[in-house]
């Protein structure tokens, strides 16, 4: 139960929509436009996909320091400045990566990078997400998460134009970056208008028991981290797949066009799902779908590829995310945020780790076919771990309503 400051409730609507614009910004550009801007990058820098690995990698251990950090108290009270402060952050950072052709001053922008979008996920989720829990509308939530995906798609959108533009020219990269930056900024003013001034309060306190590992628990914490190595090798090198195999730039426009469309309605889309599979069988049945979609990425005929690879990627890859980190909190209610951090951390290793062996795997073979499958038996070893962890949760747990531990649970995508 959680009980609201101040003396009237904020609007709901447009606190899910500073939600979304915000994690558009910080994720779907801030993380994530590094995807369809990465093959301009590599004929026009030039980078090797070693190179190409080791920057998004970067980018992900800032990502992973920035939420290490950001679970500690400081920014109590703080929540909005803070999150302004990102988003600025961001597009910064985002401009900056056009002012430079170096390997190593890359990797720096986007550990800084990592950290912002960090820093603005947490920050906003807490204040949108606590706010759409007091009113137990978990409409709210879905709202805010969708944001990643229409930042995705929206990012598509403006790197393809930006390439009709440029000609698809030696410069057109840096011309993204600034786009990202310009749309960031843009953001942050529409954010400063509608974000609430603070979170919900909670009456949640007190120190968490230290976690009891048994089996489940260390088999559901590889897992997830098991698909944060899975799922990155796709959300890195899409795009460049797609132009690897001359399909066009319309068709490497689209790939990450849809996969951002299909992850907006991804958790509205599952959500009728729950309560017949229950939360271990969606996990697994996401997993399941995300490997196809991997595979499908280099197994089917090139113009196709790219496109129903991107589709099931981006119908999943959220969902895993959020269903997983709930399956933990069932594995250790006494520890919720506990269980949460350590899932993150081996999370946010799988995902550091995939891009560089994808470069190094591709550097040497020369495609990212081998790497690729390598993703997708990663994925289902993932699904082939419920077995010896399915007793210990809930099956067919309904999920009517959010409450504030569940919120907490959906904050590291």
């Amino acid at each position: 139960m959680l009980v609201r400051t101040g003396h009237s409730p904020p609007n709901l609507v447009s606190t899910a929509a500073a939600g979304a614009v915000a994690m558009a910004a910080a994720m779907g550009f801030g993380r994530f436009s590094y995807t369809p801007i990465l093959p301009g990058m590599i004929s026009g820098v030039p980078l090797s996909a070693a190179d190409a690995g080791f920057i998004a990698s970067a980018n992900f251990v800032g990502y992973l320091v920035g939420a290490v950090l950001a679970a500690y108290g400081w920014a109590a009270g703080r929540e909005r400045l803070v999150t302004l402060l990102s988003l600025l952050a961001t597009a910064i950072l985002l401009a900056a990566m056009a002012a430079t052709d170096s390997v190593a001053i890359f990797a720096v922008i986007r550990f800084l990078a990592g950290i912002a979008s960090a820093f603005a996920m947490v920050f906003t989720s807490s204040i949108v997400l606590s706010h759409g829990a007091a009113a137990g509308n978990d409409h709210v939530q879905a709202a805010h998460f969708g944001g990643p995906g229409a930042g995705i798609a929206l990012s598509s959108v403006m790197v393809f134009l930006i390439g009709l533009g440029f000609h698809d020219g030696p410069g057109g990269w840096r011309a993204d970056w600034i786009g990202g930056a310009l749309y960031c900024a843009a953001s942050l003013v529409v954010v400063f208008l509608l974000l609430p001034s603070s979170p919900a309060q909670s009456p949640q306190s007190g120190k968490e028991p230290a976690l009891v590992w048994n089996r489940p628990m260390v088999l559901l914490t590889l897992s997830y981290g098991l698909f944060g190595f899975g799922y990155v090798i796709t959300a890195t090198f899409l795009v460049t797949i797609a132009r690897l195999s001359a399909t066009g730039p319309f068709v490497e426009f689209l790939c990450w066009f849809i996969a951002g469309l299909t992850a907006a309605v991804a958790l509205f889309a599952w959500k009728p799902l729950v309560k017949p599979l229950g939360l271990g069988g969606i996990y697994v049945a996401a997993l399941l779908v995300e490997a196809a979609g991997v595979l499908a990425t280099v197994a089917l005929p090139a113009s196709a590829a790219p496109l129903i690879g991107g589709a099931l990627f981006g119908a999943t890859f959220l969902a895993i995310t959020a269903y997983g980190l709930q399956i933990g909190r069932k594995l250790s209610p006494d520890s919720p945020r506990r269980i949460l951090a350590m899932m993150t951390a081996a999370f946010g290793v799988g995902q550091i780790v995939g891009p560089v062996v994808a470069g190094w795997i591709a550097e040497r073979t020369g495609s990212f076919t081998v790497p690729t499958m390598i993703a997708a038996a990663a994925l289902v070893a993932c699904a082939a771990s419920y077995p010896f962890w399915k007793s210990s949760i809930e099956e067919n747990s309904p999920m009517n309503s959010v409450d504030q531990s569940e919120t907490d649970d959906l904050k590291s995508p």
